[in-house]
């Protein structure tokens, strides 16, 4: 558990510093800082899941480090399901689609890729 602990303090840590950067870089109603960490954190987990299943190079402890700790803290789903309530209630739905759409897409995308990385 402080494994798992120390990777999500990390990845948190991640998290927050990504979403104050991303605040000043665009302003409008889509959440980049909340997007760029979901799909930066696919890639991770595509990566770390395509070492285990190569090369077994990930013991236990660091799956539980890097995947449930680091990866855990970093991605930020229920800020995702948050900032689409948000968007939905004000009536943008172009942004809420696109939001949607591209999270999902390039979310799954980029897990591919990270494990394609690694085949």
């Amino acid at each position: 558990m402080l494994i798992a602990g120390v990777g999500g303090f990390v990845g948190t840590c991640g998290r927050f510093l990504i979403g104050k950067w991303s605040s000043g870089m665009y302003v409008g109603s889509f959440p980049v800082g909340t997007f760029l960490v979901n799909i930066m954190g696919c890639f991770i987990v595509g990566l770390l899941f395509g070492l285990i299943e190569k090369a077994h190079v990930i013991s236990a402890g660091e799956n539980v480090l890097l995947i449930t700790g680091f990866c855990g803290g970093f991605t930020t789903f229920s800020s995702f399901a948050n900032d689409m309530w948000v968007i939905g209630s004000k009536g943008d739905w172009s942004t809420f689609v696109f939001y949607l759409a591209a999270s999902v897409i390039i979310g799954v995308l980029l897990v591919w890729a990270g494990r394609a990385l690694i085949r």
